[in-house]
């Protein structure tokens, strides 16, 4: 059942997994609240919606956000199916638990950052990225104008990254109408807050993945010997050899395949540029590198 979470109850990646939900969403409601709604932002999502509703009507963003995230469980539950999971409903109620407080008891809507709109764009990006990427790696989702993309993406068929675009973009662009000292239309506005969400993407991208860090190496030289020792007695790596036909003269070459650290790929490109400057070497960056050596490979 996609409700049940899949850590084995008070085990370490148990609290693990919830201390990254609960971190996750107080800084969602912390970037929400103190950097993103005070210089009238709306980088998608229903708390886009929200902070523009607060500068029309002076409605609070939890209130907004609580009459919209709820009908939009129900409905994604009922046309999707249980597909979001006990971390999902609680990330949703716990994020709305902290913007509660911070706008109702702790903090209000004072910028934090005050007259540096770019400033405070860059630092609502990050702050966004790390508590969603957090959120994501609970095992949960943030909800929200997600759960209209995926029932759009089933009826419609496009692709669900397009639809989530789309519908962020749509959102972002409300900012337009939001009121301004001089009455005239900002164009400011939506700009920053695609420059959140840019800022947002990359940092989540990082938090859930890793920074790029490991390299594939396709390598092919005549001193193949001297490479795979290297490789396998002072790097401490394995790797693959086999062999492959030139295409021009038809020649069986020997091509070694392995897979290193960023500092362990440098070593080994000085080596070979030693041994024999004539090699040819393909380096791949590699997002996600899983097994012996790396990354467990998660049963997920």
């Amino acid at each position: 059942m996609a409700f049940v979470s899949t850590e084995k109850l008070f085990s370490r990646d148990w609290f693990v997994a919830y201390s990254y939900l609960i971190i996750g969403s107080l800084l969602f409601a912390m970037g929400d609240v103190m950097f993103v709604n005070p210089y009238k932002l709306a980088p998608g999502g229903v708390y886009g919606i929200a902070n523009c509703l607060y500068h029309w009507f002076g409605f609070k963003i939890s209130l907004s956000v609580l009459f919209m995230d709820i009908p939009l469980l129900v409905l994604g539950t009922f046309v999707l199916g249980p597909r979001f999971g006990i971390k999902t409903m609680l990330s949703v109620f716990i994020i709305l638990g902290f913007t509660y407080l911070l706008e109702t008891h702790l903090w209000g809507y004072d910028a934090v950052i005050q007259n540096d709109a770019m400033l405070n764009t860059i630092v609502s990006g990050v702050i966004y990225g790390v508590a969603i990427g957090l959120i994501f790696k609970s095992g949960a989702t943030s909800g929200g104008s997600d759960i209209i993309s995926m029932i759009l993406n089933k009826y419609t068929k496009i692709s669900l990254g397009f639809l989530v675009i789309v519908v962020d973009s749509t959102i972002t662009l409300l900012t337009l109408f939001v009121p301004t000292e001089n009455g005239m239309l900002d164009f400011r506005l939506p700009i920053y807050s695609w420059i959140v969400i840019f800022i947002e993407g990359k940092i989540i991208d990082m938090i859930v993945d890793g920074a790029k860090v490991n390299k594939t190496l396709f390598i092919i030289s005549e001193k193949h010997e001297a490479i795979k020792n290297k490789i396998l007695n002072d790097l401490k790596r394995g790797g693959t050899s086999f062999v492959g036909e030139g295409m021009y003269g038809g020649k069986e070459r020997k091509v070694i395949y392995t897979i290193l650290t960023r500092r362990e790929s440098t070593l080994l490109r000085k080596f070979i540029a030693k041994e024999d400057p004539t090699a040819f070497i393909n380096i791949v960056d590699s997002n996600e590198i899983l097994g012996a050596g790396f990354k467990k490979i998660d049963s997920e």
